[in-house]
């Protein structure tokens, strides 16, 4: 059990200074003063710090990405305290480019040892592939019956995605859908975008003229270049969700993306920010041909928050959101995550004066304190 005395909490409203008691993995109490005398008590003094949700990363390749380039540049497995040094307590794992020397099946281990490890995490079935690869053999099975698979992934607009037509995108999605009903999960297609020409045009095509709702669909790194951008700002006054990833391009960076969002009335509560952590990122030439690549970091993404607060001058309220409760929301688990309150998983970060992480605790454990790691991964 845990009490933290004194601590500034952005939940991520600001709600003052109060004490927080924690106990079971979950937040039981949060009050002015809360005054506890039990040696099996544990007192942080939270003087000086900011109390914040636990950030939601749901976009990271957690057994690696990669592999454009030939067996060398395949991205490793992530580490557990990659993702605790970002303040990342919940992740959602996904497979990229390759689903030949990778499987989902890998990437379900993977979470569960996340999991087995200290934090929260759950996966995407499918690829970049179409028919789409799955653990049973089907999506709805995959969701219903697999307690981590909340959704699935495919990939539109990219040279290296299998095509997709319509009709089986709305197939797909169908079937997310009526598994995402069934099963009580969020049932969402992560739809990965490239650099196509085709853009959004198919998913606009899907919402428009079949019953799928938008929701449903999930671009992810809209902000990859102006032009998909713009249909993403239109998707999302539509009611859909986009999801902007981190690390990229400076001028197309999150905040600054928001910032113009914004301007176009775009409702904020409908984007997201992930980091694409441990995918790899490649460029090509005019003819395909690959001419640099390298793998991205999760931490981009609290690098993100900073500047955001920092730089552009954001709240800490409204950096917040877009990784913690805008998140939560949209993938089906608020209140447990993405916020803190009563009742809410006890996922947390302590920041200090500069906003650097002094500690995270992940399901009420202490995995960092004090700046120090205390809970590596099993091989680390």
């Amino acid at each position: 059990m845990l009490l933290i005395k004194n601590v500034e909490i952005y939940d991520p409203k600001y709600l003052g200074k109060k004490d927080v008691f924690i106990g079971g993995g979950k937040i039981l109490l949060i009050e002015d003063e809360i005054i506890l005398n039990n040696e099996k008590v544990k007192i942080i003094d939270g003087t000086g710090k900011k109390m914040v949700p636990g950030f939601i990363d749901q976009h990271v390749h957690i057994t690696g990405g990669g592999g454009e380039g030939s067996f060398k540049t395949r991205v490793p497995e992530i580490t557990l305290s990659k993702l605790t040094k970002a303040g990342i307590t919940t992740v959602v794992g996904l497979l990229g480019t390759d689903a030949t020397t990778r499987c989902v099946e890998n990437v379900l281990a993977k979470a569960k040892a996340l999991k087995e490890e200290g934090i929260t995490a759950f996966i995407h079935t499918g690829s970049y592939e179409y028919p789409t690869k799955t653990i049973t053999g089907s999506i709805k099975k995959d969701i219903v019956f697999i307690d981590e698979v909340i959704g699935v992934k495919i990939a539109l607009s990219d040279h290296r995605s299998s095509n997709i037509n319509e009709h089986e995108l709305t197939k797909v999605a169908s079937d997310v859908r009526v598994s995402g009903m069934m099963s009580g999960k969020c049932g969402i297609l992560v739809v990965h975008m490239g650099d196509g020409h085709k853009g959004l045009e198919p998913i606009m095509n899907v919402v428009e003229n079949t019953e799928v709702p938008i929701k449903i669909i999930r671009p992810t790194h809209v902000n990859r270049n102006e032009k998909l951008l713009m249909e993403g700002f239109e998707f999302a006054k539509k009611g859909g969700i986009i999801d902007l990833t981190c690390g990229i391009y400076e001028h197309l960076a999150p905040g600054n993306v928001i910032l113009k969002a914004k301007e176009e009335n775009v409702p904020i509560e409908n984007i997201t920010m992930s980091s694409d952590g441990y995918g790899s990122w490649s460029n090509y030439d005019e003819f395909g041909n690959l001419t640099q690549i390298g793998a991205s970091e999760v931490n981009s993404i609290f690098h993100e928050f900073k500047k955001m607060v920092n730089t552009l001058n954001f709240s800490i309220e409204e950096a917040l959101t877009y990784l913690t409760s805008n998140v939560a929301k949209a993938l089906s688990i608020y209140p447990k995550k993405g916020v803190l309150q009563e009742n809410s998983d006890a996922d947390l970060l302590l920041l200090d004066e500069n906003l650097d992480i002094h500690t995270v605790i992940a399901n009420g454990k202490i995995m960092i304190d004090e700046k120090k790691v205390i809970v590596k991964g099993t091989y680390e």
